[in-house]
């Protein structure tokens, strides 16, 4: 099975653990809870997506585990560096489990300059920002959202709050869309291969299934 990019880039000595579920495709087994906060600049463009993930307690503890290399069972500053530089690099692939796109055309993002790990309450926090590579109008319908294209780690808002916009504009409305698997199987089709359905971790379609939120408005 392909393997989760953060899963493969940070577990490097967890290989005996993962190996009893190798065989599995399309459920995951990394699960974090999401807060995104999108801004929004006076000349109604979006100016920066900041992502806050906290990361169940099985997870956290393997990244414990790897990461503590004197072994005090806490993560120093210089250690979480070291695991928020891992985890960096290894989304990168993944356009950092990012949706964004306008009128339905994925829009490109900038990386962020530097992830911040954290460990609170036996979890694993991660933040960053990121911001559009053009100019990003609130104009049509933009979506933004979360998601792995992996399967591997499920991330979402444990409420329609988590989704926060700052700075929202007037003309435009906001909703939080939780795609029904099946309605969005149904709706997305002719686009469904049989690899798809086959193994869906080799394709980009599982956005079709991530929360998000969209931005319709008006000039």
């Amino acid at each position: 099975m392909r393997r989760n990019a953060l899963m493969a880039g940070i577990i490097s000595g967890a290989s005996m653990v993962l190996a009893s579920i190798s065989g599995a495709h399309a459920h995951p087994h990394v699960f974090a809870e999401a807060r995104l906060d999108v801004a929004v600049d006076a000349s109604r463009q979006v100016a920066f997506l900041r992502h806050l993930w906290r990361f169940d307690d099985v997870f956290s503890s393997t990244v414990l585990m790897e990461f503590d290399s004197n072994s005090d069972l806490v993560l120093d500053e210089k250690e979480l560096e070291a695991v928020g530089e891992t985890i960096k690099g290894s989304l990168a692939e993944y356009n950092y489990f990012q949706l964004v796109t306008q009128d339905g055309k994925d829009v490109a993002m900038i990386p962020p300059a530097r992830l911040v790990a954290k460990y609170e309450n036996d979890q694993l926090v991660v933040l960053f920002e990121t911001q559009p590579k053009n100019a990003l109008n609130l104009s049509g319908k933009v979506a933004i959202g979360v998601y792995d294209p992996t399967f591997y780690t499920a991330i979402d808002f444990a409420d329609d709050n988590k989704i926060a916009v700052e700075g929202l504009p007037e003309g435009c409305d906001r909703a939080v869309v939780r795609p029904d698997p099946d309605t969005a199987i149904a709706q997305n089709q002719g686009t469904l291969t049989d690899a798809f359905f086959n193994d869906p971790t080799g394709t980009d379609l599982g956005k079709i299934f991530a929360t998000r939120l969209e931005l319709t408005c008006v000039e």
